[in-house]
Formats: structure tokens, sequence, C-alpha cells
């Protein structure tokens, strides 16, 4: 289950940076208060994961998957540039994150 948790969270994650980005800096009212309830739901689950996962593991996986998610989401509803740099960043994290899973003992999803 922590497994689960933890990839909720880090899904989560994609979801409150992007609304974080519509608020515009926090001035907007809508997409502030979805970001600041999701940013806690989304820690909430990454706290629960953490009873089981290391924490390193958990916050390199939770952060990894944001990060990937967001890259992807702001080029696709920002028109952010996609470079074949960025493209080879993102793999590396990726395999980072797909990796730590693979070695790191525990619950499974």
């Amino acid at each position: 289950m922590a497994w689960l948790w933890l990839v909720l969270a880090g899904l989560l994650e994609i979801v409150w940076a992007t609304t974080m980005k519509l608020s515009n800096g926090l001035t907007v009212l809508g997409p502030t208060v979805v970001t600041i309830v999701l940013l806690i739901v989304s820690f909430g689950l990454l706290a629960m994961s953490f009873r089981v996962l290391p924490a390193g593991t958990g916050y390199a996986v939770f952060t990894g998957i944001g990060a990937v998610g967001t890259v992807i989401v702001g080029n696709i509803l920002f028109d952010e540039t996609m470079t074949g740099m960025k493209l080879l960043f993102i793999a590396t994290l990726l395999i980072g994150v797909v990796g730590l899973k693979q070695v790191t003992g525990g619950e499974s999803a």
C-alpha cells in the first residue's frame, strides 16, 4: 500500500503544481484554494508512505513523479519548450524512479 500512497502523492503533486501556475502566483482564488488543498493531501499521502518506505527513497520518487509530470503538463498546457536535452533528463529521472522502486524493499503497490 505504501507505494500506492506514494504514487498518488506524486500524481497530486503534478496537479497542485499545475494549479499553482494557474493561480498566477497565488493571486487567483479558485486555483489557489485547489493548490493548497491538494498540497496538503499530497503531503499527507507522502507521510503515510514514509511509515513503510525509507524517507530518501520516498521523497526522491515523489519529486521525480512530480517533476516529470509537471514538465509534461507544462509542455502540453502551457506550450513550454521541449528540447532533446529536456527529454534526456526526463528519461534519466524516470529511470531513477523505476530503479529506486526495484531496489527498495518493503511493501509493493
